[in-house]
C-alpha cells in the first residue's frame, strides 16, 4: 500500500470505533489517507480523532451540504481515491449505495469516482440476514464493488451470529488485494512454511525456530496478486489469515506427502518450510522416564521433499526453495542446493544474525537464479521481502 490514496469512509455503527485502529494499520503499510465520517458516525467518534491521527482534513457531511468556496467535496475527493474502505457499512449505507442516492457525501464521492472500492458491513446479524439487506449487497457486488462479508461471534447487541466487523488486519489484505497487480491470476501456487516436528516419544520432539512468518507472507503476497494459493504448513505459533486455503502437517513425512499430492496441479512451489533433517528411528510409547544419567538416540534421515519435488517435476512448474546458511557459506551452500534440487530460484538468508530468519519480523534474502542472476533484497519486513521474491520468481517466467 506504500504511497496509495485510500479514501477511508466511517458509518454509524458501533463498529466505527475500530476505524481509527484501522487508519494506523493502513498507515503503517504507506498509505495515504483521506477521511469521510457520515452524520452516523460522528455518533460515536468525533472528526478530531482522524485529524490527530492523520494529519489531515477529515470530511463530514457539512462540508457537502455548504462546502468551502472553490471545494467540490465529493468530486475532489472521488479524483484522489485510489481505492475507497467503507467501514462499518451499515444497512442504510447499503441501501443507499444500492439505489444510488447521492444525499451523502460518501455515496456521491462513490459514485463521482472510478476508483476500486471495498466495503466492510457489520451490523445485527438479522439484519445481515434480511433479504432486502442481501438484495441491497448482490445489487452492490453487480456495480463492480468488492463487499467482504461480516465475521461470526458475539455482537453488540448481546447475540450472536454473522454480523461483526472482520479484524482490522484481514480487511487490509483484501484492500491489499483490491490495488495490487494480478500478475499472478490464474496461477495455482502452492507455498510450504513453518517447522515440522519429530516425535522422541508422547511429549517430546525435535524441531526448530522456525516461525513460519516467512511462508505465511508469501502465501498471503501470492493470494493478494491473484494468484489460488494452498499453504502447506507444520506448527505454527499463530494463526494463518482465514482466507488462505490451509493443509496443517506436523512431520517432514507428512509435509512431503502434502506437496506431492498438491503440486501435481501447481504451477509454482515455494518450499519456504524449514523441516526437519533428523527422525528419531523409532518414536518411543508414552513418555519417556527420567530414570536413567544418560540416553542415546539413534537418528535417521527424513525423506529430501525438494528431491522427491525434482522428480515429477514438469515442464513448465517453477520450484523455489529456501536455504537457512551461515555467513560466509551463504552463497556457497545456496549455489550448491540450487543445482542439487534441480531448483529454478533458491533464496537464502544468513541465519546467524537476529534481524534475519527464524522468529524475526523482518529479513534479508539472496536470490539465485538457475541463469546464474543474483538479486539481493535489503532488509525489510518479511511481508516487504516475500513481494520482492515474487517479483523475482515473475523475472523467472512464474507469473502472467
Amino acid at each position: 500500500l506504500t504511497g496509495k490514496r485510500i479514501l477511508l469512509g466511517v458509518c454509524g455503527g458501533i463498529a466505527a470505533y475500530k476505524a481509527p485502529n484501522l487508519l494506523r494499520l493502513l498507515q503503517k503499510k504507506g498509505a495515504v489517507l483521506r477521511v469521510i465520517l457520515t452524520s452516523g458516525a460522528e455518533a460515536f467518534i468525533t472528526p478530531l480523532t482522524f485529524e490527530a491521527l492523520c494529519g489531515e482534513k477529515v470530511f463530514t457531511q457539512r462540508d457537502f451540504l455548504a462546502p468551502p468556496p472553490g471545494l467540490i467535496p465529493h468530486t475532489e475527493l472521488g479524483r484522489f481515491a485510489e481505492a475507497i474502505l467503507v467501514v462499518p457499512a451499515t444497512a442504510s449505507f447499503l441501501a443507499s449505495l444500492a439505489r444510488g442516492d447521492a444525499q451523502s457525501l460518501l455515496v456521491a464521492t462513490i459514485l463521482a469516482s472510478e476508483a476500486r472500492v471495498l466495503i466492510c458491513p457489520a451490523m445485527n446479524h438479522h439484519m445481515w440476514a434480511h433479504p432486502a439487506v442481501q438484495e441491497n449487497v448482490e445489487r452492490i457486488k453487480g456495480f463492480g464493488y468488492e463487499v467482504l462479508s461480516p465475521g461470526e461471534g458475539e455482537l453488540a447487541c448481546g447475540e450472536a451470529g454473522p454480523g461483526r466487523l472482520p479484524p482490522e488486519e484481514v480487511i487490509v489484505s483484501y484492500l491489499e488485494r483490491l490495488v495490487a497487480p494480478k500478475d499472478f491470476a490464474g496461477k495455482k501456487v502452492l507455498v510450504t512454511a513453518g517447522p515440522t516436528r519429530e516425535f522422541i516419544d508422547l511429549v517430546r520432539f525435535l524441531s526448530n525456530r522456525s516461525s513460519g512468518k516467512m511462508g505465511v507472507a508469501l502465501a498471503q503476497a501470492a493470494w493478494c496478486r491473484g494468484a489460488e494459493v494452498t499453504l502447506i504448513h507444520g506448527p505454527l505459533s499463530f494463526t494463518p489469515p482465514p482466507f488462505l486455503k490451509r493443509v496443517p502437517v506436523t512431520s517432514a513425512e507428512e509435509m512431503k506427502e502434502a506437496v506431492l499430492t498438491h503440486f501435481k496441479d501447481a504451477d509454482l512451489l515455494l518450499m519456504a518450510a524449514a523441516v526437519a533433517d533428523y527422525r528419531p528411528e523409532k518414536a518411543l510409547p508414552g513418555k519417556l522416564k527420567k530414570d536413567q544419567p544418560a540416553l542415546s538416540l539413534r537418528l535417521v534421515r527424513t525423506p529430501d521433499i525438494l528431491l522427491a519435488v525434482k522428480e515429477v517435476k514438469r515442464p513448465g512448474q517453477l520450484v523455489v526453495g529456501f536455504a537457512a546458511e551461515e555467513g560466509e557459506r551463504l552463497s556457497v551452500e545456496a549455489e550448491r542446493k540450487l543445482k542439487e534440487k534441480g531448483l529454478d530460484l533458491i533464496v537464502a538468508n544468513d541465519i546467524t544474525r537476529e534481524d534475519t530468519g527464524f522468529e524475526a519480523d523482518t529479513n534479508e534474502v539472496l536470490i539465485l537464479s538457475r541463469s546464474g542472476r543474483q538479486t539481493r533484497i535489503p532488509l525489510a519486513s518479511k511481508e516487504e521481502v516475500a513481494w520482492r521474491i515474487l517479483d523475482a520468481v515473475k523475472e523467472c517466467g512464474g507469473g502472467r
